[in-house]
């Protein structure tokens, strides 16, 4: 008779899946409360090796082109499609929803995945403008990623959730340090894998899993995180990481109630991640040709 092998579960930081630097783990349950596997306790070092891995990939991936981090962005959904009975098997394991509720959510986490690709070379056409102005001067406005931003994982929806929190992040350009639900880290660490096959550069996307109340604050005083998603955030911890991010004067967002991760999405979300930039370039006088954007 062969013995089990209990799976452990790493981090995902800059491309690889290492162990945490303290050796800590933890174990995860099942939906019956039995063991399921055991997971990385992420510490303050881990997140910081995390922002740093996502500045890197943040340098590469805001420069790549709309059409190419589309591509990139339906190659995860057609990687997540291949495995899709592995993560339907691991939804009704761990969360022990039935067969039809657990392919409703991968289907739908496929969906939003090319949803996010078909956005990548619209967010200027959309969020960008041309200017009237009453002067000599052409101006246009047109969207650029905030950086790098710090992700609350919800804690429902473990899978569709998590796709509808960070697909819209990377889709503006920006990297990502994602803290997975403690309760489900399984399902985070698998679409991880899913990540590491599908053409995303090293860094973009980052996923810590432990307990979000010690691992956050760090993240929300970090200087170099620039913007936070408190979706999966209980009341008290978002209420203390808004004051914060108050002192490096970060992007926040939180929703208001609990987000119904099934509806269409709208763009919410991908405005928050980021910033717009208008440029004035003189135009129309012979004396002014020479001119620079500003």
């Amino acid at each position: 008779m062969s013995i089990a092998v209990a799976k452990t579960y790493k981090l995902y930081v800059g491309g690889s899946f290492p162990r945490s630097e303290s050796g800590r783990t933890y174990q995860v349950a099942d939906a019956g409360g039995s063991f399921l596997a055991n997971a990385v306790l992420a510490s303050r070092k881990d997140a910081r090796d995390a922002v740093a891995a996502a500045r890197k990939g943040f340098s590469s991936w805001s420069k790549a082109t709309p059409y190419n981090r589309g591509q990139v962005i339906y190659r995860i959904a057609e990687m997540l499609q291949s495995r899709a009975p592995e993560f339907i098997e691991l939804l009704i394991t761990s969360r022990g929803v039935d067969h039809a509720a657990a392919v409703a959510e991968v289907d739908a986490a496929i969906d939003r995945l090319v949803h996010y690709a078909g956005w990548t070379d619209k967010l200027a056409a959309v969020f960008g403008s041309a200017n009237p102005v009453s002067a000599p001067y052409f101006s246009y406005s047109a969207p650029e990623p905030t950086g790098v931003v710090a992700i609350i994982a919800p804690t429902d929806a473990p899978l569709l959730g998590l796709v509808s929190v960070l697909a819209p992040v990377i889709t503006g350009g920006n990297a990502a340090v994602l803290i997975a639900a403690e309760a489900d880290p399984c399902i985070a660490i698998t679409f991880a894998e899913v990540l590491a096959t599908s053409d995303v550069p090293a860094g973009v996307v980052n996923i810590l899993t432990g307990s979000a109340t010690e691992i956050a604050p760090h993240l929300a005083a970090h200087a170099d995180v620039n913007a936070l998603d408190l979706t999966g955030a209980e009341a008290g911890l978002a209420t203390e990481l808004e004051g914060v991010a108050a002192g490096t004067v970060k992007r926040v967002y939180r929703p208001k109630g609990r987000p119904d991760f099934a509806a269409a999405p709208g763009t919410v979300r991908l405005r928050s991640f980021l910033e717009i930039k208008t440029v004035w370039h003189p135009t129309g006088s012979p004396s002014l040709a020479g001119g620079s954007s500003y």
